[in-house]
């Protein structure tokens, strides 16, 4: 935790209600998101109870297993599922666009659009994962065949949650971290997971404070949890006689339909909360780098959505290599969104300046026209003094960037009681002479940090066949030593 978090989180308990930690939205919220509340079995894995799903406030739809130990109830549940998941994505994509060829000169498209999945929290993220692991491999042929959407929709569920481990992502969100990444409240982190408290501390109801409404949501029977887990006296008094007396009635029995209220009663109170986050969300204007970033889930989208069907089931465990390539496209991923965030928003670049790796203030000396003709030619290098209260932690020759402007870059070539000094190395021009306004003058406020967006490139892995037995590759060829010719296996 931060500084300015600590800071926020008391100024927050002291206030009764949450503090901002961001002027602007860091990430994407579409126009009409699918919202997943779903709810699974107490002491089970992977057994379904209930979700409610749906693009629009006022039109959710309830899908229950009203025995959800049964097998059958269990897929025909997830072919349900199904078929609103994938008509959402078909129906989301929007239409296809021509982009400019890539540097091979190969077409490239993009569409319009993607499917963005909403889900309450951490466990609803959990539950879609283990939902596409428990889907994506089964047959649609044989003695236990399921309906043919099913593995298609393993396939997709597992997609997303792989795409919420990517920085930045916004195709699959859970609503407490999203609420969180903007606001601080009076209370804890693992207090900050539960939903209704959380909208309760940002957006009090009339005539409570956030910790009265934080209290409120702790009641099962008004707030009950956000899911996937249940609560268990929800359980004990009225679930586990539900599903018994479904199993003397049957399909399509009162006892189903009481079921289906009972359970659709533990959903509606999240449903309405994701809605309002929904709109507590909208309200801040988005990010500058929120649309570049969209525009790589997109891409990313578009790409498994056109090779969809060219491609196998996700593996349960990625090979050596592919496991390398994607935590370095993670780490690079986390790099860029740290920056962008900084760079969008003041109050996240703060947090930068406090520990060192920015710093803000006043020019007090620029040499524009200054010129490094130590080489063959000379080059355009100006110096900017910057009077500055931050404790700055960056060595002599560390590069940095403009944070208003970060193609605007620079070196540290000292940092004493004078201030930092900085040389301008790039984003003034190809001339010996700055752009005008190019180069901050005296007076004028800049903030440089060390921050870049995409600060290490991307590295070169070896194909599977290059590498080790022990990393999926062949094994090495086998020749013998004289020992092991003259011995005698006899």
């Amino acid at each position: 935790m931060s500084t300015l978090s600590s800071l926020a989180r008391l100024e927050a308990a002291a206030a009764g209600v949450a503090r901002p930690l961001a002027t602007v939205r860091h990430c994407h919220v579409s126009d009409a998101p699918l919202v997943l509340v779903p709810l699974k079995l107490a002491g089970e894995a992977a057994a379904p109870l209930a979700v409610m799903v749906g693009s629009a406030p006022g039109d959710p739809a309830v899908l229950i297993v009203p025995q959800p130990r049964n097998r059958d109830l269990r897929f025909a549940f997830a072919a349900g599922l199904a078929r609103r998941v994938l008509n959402h994505i078909e129906a989301s994509r929007g239409e296809v666009e021509e982009l400019p060829p890539n540097k091979d000169g190969d077409a490239r498209i993009r569409y319009s659009d993607a499917p963005q999945l909403l889900v309450p929290n951490r466990g609803g993220v959990a539950f879609l994962r283990m939902m596409g692991r428990s889907t994506r491999f089964r047959d649609t042929e044989g003695p236990y065949a399921v309906d043919p959407a099913v593995p298609v929709l393993g396939r997709w569920l597992t997609w997303y949650a792989d795409r919420h481990d990517h920085p930045g992502s916004a195709l699959l969100g859970a609503m407490t971290e999203l609420l969180r990444l903007h606001w601080a409240t009076g209370q804890s982190t693992l207090e900050d997971g539960n939903l209704a408290a959380l909208t309760g501390w940002i957006a009090p109801p009339d005539g409570l404070d956030g910790p009265s409404a934080a209290v409120r949501a702790e009641d099962p029977v008004t707030c009950p949890p956000a899911g996937p887990a249940t609560d268990p006296t929800f359980d004990n008094e009225v679930l586990a006689p539900a599903i018994a007396a479904y199993d003397r009635s049957g399909p399509g029995s009162r006892a189903e339909e009481r079921l289906r209220t009972a359970l659709t009663g533990q959903l509606t109170p999240t449903w309405d909360l994701m809605w309002q986050a929904v709109d507590l969300l909208r309200a801040l204007p988005e990010g500058a780098s929120v649309p570049k970033r969209w525009e790589r889930d997109r891409d990313a989208f578009t790409h498994y959505h056109q090779t969809f069907g060219e491609a196998y089931p996700q593996p349960r465990r990625d090979p050596p290599v592919r496991a390398a390539r994607r935590l370095h496209d993670l780490e690079r991923a986390q790099d860029a969104y740290d920056a962008q965030r900084a760079f969008d928003d003041p109050l996240v670049m703060a947090e930068h300046r406090l520990s060192g790796q920015a710093f803000g203030g006043v020019v007090t000396e620029c040499d524009p026209a200054r010129l490094d003709e130590s080489g063959k030619r000379p080059k355009l290098r100006p110096h900017l003094r910057v009077d500055t209260p931050d404790p700055v932690r960056l060595d002599a020759g560390t590069t940095v960037c403009h944070a208003a402007r970060p193609a605007l870059k620079g070196k540290v070539v000292e940092v004493g009681d004078g201030g930092v000094l900085v040389e301008l190395t790039g984003g003034m021009g190809r001339k010996l002479t700055p752009e005008p306004g190019a180069v901050p003058g005296v007076g004028d406020r800049v903030c440089f940090t060390a921050l870049t967006d995409g600060s290490f490139g991307a590295a070169k892995f070896p194909d599977r066949e290059d590498t080790p037995w022990t990393h999926g590759g062949p094994p090495g060829e086998y020749v013998p030593t004289e020992e092991d010719a003259e011995e005698d296996w006899s």
